[in-house]
């Protein structure tokens, strides 16, 4: 028996959406699972070059947990490019400032660092409270351990 090739034609467009609540959910936990359902891992037609992922939308991301003293020892870091251009940002203050930023950085972290893995990520929307407008696309509830 010969491992499934499939083609952009055979795949399609990943057309389902789901919702992962965040409230109280460990933050690696989540990104895991929203990256997995992004590259459409979960699918038996899964292609590593081709996008077959699903849309997937996280709620109440500023009530993400981070297990450990991670809130006061993670530190995002970022470069101009310049000398001394470098700016470091603890957990704790990405969380009062941008709170989605913790769960866009993680599944991003997660996904192939190529124009595949930037087209997975457009399908990824991150929401710091409980509301989204995406309830015409009647996305799926998800339940994240």
């Amino acid at each position: 028996m010969s491992t499934f090739i499939g083609t952009a034609r055979q795949i399609g467009e990943g057309g389902h959406w789901h919702v992962v609540d965040a409230d109280d959910r460990v933050l690696g936990r989540i990104a895991t699972a929203a990256a997995r359902l992004l590259q459409g891992k979960h699918k038996p037609t899964y292609t590593p070059f081709l996008d077959s992922g699903d849309h997937v939308v996280v709620v109440n991301a500023a009530k993400v947990k981070l297990t450990g003293r991670k809130e006061d020892q993670k530190i995002y870091r970022q470069h101009s490019g310049y000398e001394g251009g470098l700016r470091e940002t603890r957990a704790r203050l990405v969380r009062q400032r941008h709170p989605e930023c913790l769960v866009e950085d993680a599944v991003r972290g997660m996904l192939p660092k190529t124009k595949l893995g930037e087209a997975m990520f457009r399908k990824l929307k991150v929401y710091a409270g409980p509301d989204h407008p995406h309830t015409a696309q009647k996305p799926s509830k998800l339940e994240v351990g």
